[in-house]
């Protein structure tokens, strides 16, 4: 993260949805403050978190422990390049080549810096997306399938498979754009489907490495997700920041058996790997001893096949009767 993202941040993208009817995962999800269900005083109070929403949920069981806001829009920042990463990892050939547009290379902030007319490899621009946050990188895999609008209906229907209807994507990267928000609920189920991805996992935990740019130049990767350096049993995550979405973040870490996600929305900068630490050592202290209040649901099963159309009577024959 720059140096500038001191600020406070913004507020959040627009209104919860949860007066518009039950909310996804349990009727108490629905709620705008901090959601906890203790049994007794015995269980371990939850720390004190500056994020405006965060949910800590159980991967295997898809328990939510506890949660803040679960269901409001907010601006996702590059949070969302775990979305765009579960989208276009089954639909791309790690091994194609992309050559970069002149959109995606001037995207601003571009991070890694692809070279116009240049080719790149899918599976090194994905490791860029995950480690360095490349933005030039998310456009360039976004318009790898066939063009930018196509990539973002692939981004989006993945989005809507995984019932994560708090969620809208307009830019692959996460950058701040109009109508464009998600919930730190619909994070968990993107953390939760990129657990059962190996590609994505190799991706996700590559600690650091080189991108080749061009033929004499080379840019060095390094993982911004420091919960894999600093945290036991850490599996991968994702930070964000924009000056209007704060500061984002969605973390995985697994402990005795037990994997746990955390996701918090619009945090004070520089705060949101420390707070996901928290969440994920409150977390493992009450797994199984808190009744959830909710539950992160799982992926809309495939449509069914249309039947095949009837075929008419050929002439000279009378159609069978009902």
């Amino acid at each position: 993260l720059a140096a500038a993202a001191i600020a406070a941040p913004a507020a959040a993208a627009s209104p919860s949805p949860a007066a518009i009817g039950p909310a996804i995962g349990g009727a108490q999800l629905s709620g705008r403050g901090v959601l906890v269900n203790y049994p007794s005083r015995a269980v371990p109070r939850l720390p004190k978190i500056k994020a405006s929403a965060w949910v800590i949920a159980d991967a295997r069981t898809g328990q939510v422990l506890a949660a803040k806001d679960p269901h409001g829009w907010y601006r996702p920042a590059s949070t969302l390049k775990v979305l765009t990463a579960i989208s276009l990892i089954p639909a791309l050939n790690p091994n194609a080549m992309v050559v970069a547009s002149k959109q995606a290379t001037t995207v601003s902030p571009n991070i890694v810096g692809l070279l116009p007319g240049h080719s790149y490899k899918v599976s090194d621009l994905f490791t860029a997306l995950l480690t360095i946050s490349a933005n030039d990188a998310a456009m360039a895999l976004a318009q790898a399938t066939g063009s930018l609008s196509q990539g973002m209906a692939v981004i989006n229907a993945e989005a809507r498979h995984l019932q994560a209807d708090d969620t809208v994507a307009v830019t692959p990267n996460g950058l701040d754009a109009p109508g464009q928000h998600t919930s730190a609920y619909d994070l968990a189920l993107f953390a939760r489907q990129g657990l059962q991805m190996p590609a994505f996992l190799k991706y996700d935990r590559t600690t650091s490495g080189q991108f080749r740019i061009g033929k004499k130049k080379s840019v060095g990767l390094w993982n911004q997700n420091t919960l894999l350096a600093t945290y036991p049993g850490a599996l991968g995550g994702k930070i964000g920041w924009t000056s209007a979405a704060g500061a984002t973040y969605v973390g995985m870490a697994r402990r005795h058996g037990v994997t746990l996600i955390v996701s918090l929305l619009h945090c004070p900068a520089l705060t949101e790997i420390t707070a996901g630490k928290s969440l994920l050592n409150w977390g493992f202290a009450v797994d199984g001893k808190v009744r959830p209040v909710g539950a992160l649901v799982g992926p809309l099963p495939p449509p069914a096949p249309a039947p095949a159309p009837s075929r008419p009577a050929a002439a000279g024959q009378q159609a069978d009767r009902a």
